[in-house]
């Protein structure tokens, strides 16, 4: 009998096939992306704050953020506004296909320590142009009901 600590085994996921890279021809304006939620905790910021090197006590230290008249730690801005062009990349099926992205910041996603915050993402097609193959799509972005991106417009070129 091994006397051996075990080791936590790795999991692995089947490898996805990849996504269909959506064409010109099948979009119509008004047409609505199937709509998202994107789960933030304390544990998500704090790695965020490392790999963007934002690393202010606003995202992360509560008693800070309470201390400077937020309601509790808030999730950086451009996490935020990254997790809701998600919602397109996947749409048009290849993230280099947005070429533009714009919003403006409404209010903070408030992220408590229990139960985190759900960012609900939806969008619908604005626009299209047949001349140079470019969809505009609206985002809309809330959290606790409140929304948290405004003007929030992503332009793709499809084939």
């Amino acid at each position: 009998m091994s006397t051996q600590p075990s080791t936590p085994s790795t999991l692995s996921t089947p490898s996805a096939a990849p996504a269909a890279v959506r064409t010109f021809s099948e979009v119509s304006v008004g047409d609505a992306l199937p709509a998202m939620t994107v789960h933030v905790d304390r544990a998500r910021l704090v790695q965020y704050a490392g790999a963007s090197l934002d690393r202010n006590r606003i995202h992360w230290d509560e008693p800070f953020a309470k201390a400077v008249g937020l309601p509790d730690v808030i999730a950086h801005g451009m996490f935020t506004m990254g997790s809701a062009v998600t919602l397109v990349t996947a749409w048009v099926g290849d993230a280099g296909r947005v070429v533009e992205y714009g919003v403006r910041f409404t209010r903070p996603v408030v992220v408590p320590y229990d139960a985190g915050a759900d960012i609900e993402v939806s969008g619908v097609v604005k626009s299209t142009d047949p001349e140079t193959k470019r969809v505009t799509v609206e985002l809309t972005a809330t959290a606790a009901g409140e929304k948290v991106l405004g003007r929030a417009l992503a332009v793709a070129v499809l084939d």
